[in-house]
């Protein structure tokens, strides 16, 4: 098990409403598009997002930066097994260019959301959360990193290019009413050999 050094942490049920705001800040805006699919009438859809966050919170999914005043920074990520998750009729058309591409990055680390607090960049945290989740793939005998980043993300596309990523697949954004910029999903990937 990796030791955690302050300002890193595992999340907590507590994060709950920031982590939400991280993967709504990190996902442009998708995550809430989905969580407002998700809502039942009247819901909020951020209490959905916050639902959806302590699920993975109590999965051991989630670490946070957080100076003594709550989460201002997270990653999340999961290792991605030998085999393609199917992406047959029912699957949602969404999802569908993301699964295919994360298909492609089979036996790897994937980096689910990496997000920080706009007033907290610059701070190397992100490259820190990067470095953590390195040693996490690596524990877990995985030989590469991966991660999707839409195509107009340049800063986080910059960020990862830095660390050894390099692109290895893109596919078309399927809106489906979501409104976004975005034209295409981009796999990069980074050997840890």
């Amino acid at each position: 098990m990796i030791r955690l050094e302050p300002p890193l942490r595992v999340a907590t049920e507590a994060d709950a409403r920031e982590l939400a705001d991280l993967v709504n800040f990190a996902g442009e805006g998708l995550p809430l598009y989905i969580w407002e699919g998700l809502a039942m009438d009247g819901q909020d859809p951020w209490e959905v997002g916050r639902a959806r966050q302590m699920e993975k919170v109590r999965e051991g999914q989630i670490v946070v930066v957080d100076f003594g005043d709550g989460a201002v920074a997270s990653l999340t990520g999961y290792p991605i097994g030998s085999e393609p998750r199917p992406t047959g009729e029912d699957f949602p058309a969404l999802f569908r260019p993301l699964q295919e591409l994360e298909n492609k990055a089979l036996e790897s680390w994937y980096v689910n959301v990496l997000a920080c607090y706009p007033e907290h960049r610059g701070q190397g945290l992100g490259s820190r959360l990067l470095d953590l989740a390195e040693q996490i793939a690596r524990e877990g005998a995985l030989c590469r990193m991966s991660v999707i980043v839409a195509s107009n993300n340049v800063g986080a596309r910059r960020l990862y290019e830095r660390h050894g990523y390099e692109e290895a697949a893109t596919l078309p954004c399927v809106k489906e009413g979501w409104d976004t910029d975005t034209e295409h999903w981009v796999l990069l990937i980074k050997s840890l050999r």
